[in-house]
Parts: C-alpha cells; structure tokens; sequence
C-alpha cells in the first residue's frame, strides 16, 4: 500500500512525514475538515424539534420544490392529446372585439381536435378558455404566483398553478402543438420570443407560432424587418417562424398545415382526472 492509497481512505489515520493531522468528516457524499467539520448528524437535525424554519427559503429546498412543479406539471398534462397554447393580455376587457376573438379561436380549437392551454388568468386567457369551456373541450389554465392575486378564471377545468416561470413555460411549450398570440403586453412577449428562440434553436420542430391581430402587431413585425434583419442581428428567414393574420379560419389553417407537414399526435387514453 502506497502513502498516497493510505491518504484516499485506504489508510486514513497515518500521513507523509510533517503533515498535520486534520480533523475529517464525510456527511453523505461531501467531504469536510478542518474548521469545516460540525458536531451534528443528518438524521439529529431531522429530528431535532427544536429548529427555525429558514431551511425552508435555502435554495437546496427550492431545488426540491421546482422538482415538484415539473413532477405535478407532467402528471397533470401527459394525457392531454393534442393542445394549443394561447396567450395574450390579461387586461383585455370582457366583450372587446380581442376578446370575442379569443373565445372565437378556443372554441375552434376545440371543433378541431385541440385542448385549448392558457395562462388561466383574466382578459384574453380567459376569453380563450370560455371558448373551449363553451364548446365542450378540455380548457387548460397554468397559472403563475404573483404579488397582486390573479387566481384561475372560471372557465378552467384543468388547472395548475406555478411558482416559477421557467417550469411553467416548460409546460406550455412540451405540451403544446403551436401558440396563439392575442394582443398582449410584457408576458405575452416573454412567451412570444420564447417560443421563437426555441423554433429558431431547433430546440422545438413541430411549432407554428400565430400572432392575431395585424395592427397590433405590425410594428413589432416591421421592427424586426428593419432593423433585427436590417442589421444582421437576425436572419431573413427568421421572419417565417411565425405568421400574422386576423382570421380564425386562417389560424386553424396553419395549424392543419402544420399537423399534415408534421404529422398527427398520438391521442390521449381519456382526459386527465
């Protein structure tokens, strides 16, 4: 046996010549020695009634929680069947034009095939879900905790609620067959370029993105001809990983289209329970 075999744990107790012998503990797969030793034991602490809360806020713990968002989100939504995510305002108002428009679109949707995947909060999320709802499909809301309540409209009959954005845009993106874009603000175009990083990355292949609402969106649209294409910040046919329309019919033609190019989902056993 070699001094350095004697040093890996084969001989823990004898050292090189002149080496001081420092204090060592192993708590599951971490080393410690030194200063860094402590007295206490995983299971005494476990068991030790007498500790604060604080471990709950340690970002150790939150690993855990995000686990548990993802480990609920995919048990909710794997036999979702095929499903459109639409996103949009949450400040639409009840009986605007936007807002028939999103009802109009979930309840196609659903005529089609679809679940109908929203943010599951006011405005244009709830108008997408009262489409589906109405129509006698699957109306999916992800929620997301915020400062101000929002809570899940009432025409959710699935319904999730996330602490964290990232798994809850995992959700929309794995589960989803392509986006509907309403007029929106900030978290619309979060989920809008998120959609089309990952389009443009490859990272996702069976995803048309639809931006409704021509007016409102031209001025992105021509933003990013003349100046992200203009510049060379982004390529010409980057403008074809979405399209724009104002038409009902024609959102549920691109998404055919991309169904045939693609190929038909694998339909779910029975809605989720």
């Amino acid at each position: 046996m070699t001094t350095d075999d004697k040093l890996n744990g084969h001989g823990a107790d004898q050292f090189r010549p002149g080496m001081r012998k420092i204090a060592e503990k192993r708590r599951g797969p971490v080393l410690m020695r030194g200063d860094q030793v402590d007295t206490g034991t995983t299971d005494q602490r476990l068991l030790d009634s007498a500790q604060n809360a604080d471990w709950l806020h340690t970002d150790p713990w939150r690993v855990m929680r995000i686990q548990s968002e993802f480990v609920e989100g995919f048990g909710a939504l794997a036999e979702l069947g095929p499903a459109v995510s639409v996103f949009g305002s949450a400040r639409t108002a009840v009986g605007s034009p936007e807002y028939q428009a999103g009802v109009d679109i979930g309840r196609a949707l659903v005529a089609a095939g679809y679940a109908v995947v929203t943010g599951g909060g006011p405005g244009a999320m709830e108008s997408a879900n009262r489409g589906a709802h109405e129509a006698g499909g699957t109306s999916v809301g992800l929620g997301i905790e915020l400062p101000f309540e929002q809570g899940l409209n009432q025409y959710v009959d699935l319904g999730l609620n996330f602490r964290y954005f990232f798994v809850r845009k995992t959700m929309f993106v794995k589960y989803s067959q392509g986006f509907v874009v309403l007029p929106g603000g900030f978290g619309t175009l979060d989920e809008l370029f998120e959609a089309l990083t990952l389009v443009q990355t490859h990272k996702v292949t069976r995803f048309p993105v639809i931006l409704f609402g021509v007016d409102y969106w031209s001025g992105l649209v021509d933003w990013i001809k003349g100046t992200l294409v203009a510049q060379g910040k982004a390529s010409a046919a980057d403008l074809e990983l979405f399209q724009l329309t104002d038409s009902v019919e024609e959102v549920m033609a691109i998404l055919a289209e991309a169904e045939h190019r693609n190929g038909p989902q694998p339909q779910p056993a029975h809605r989720p329970e």
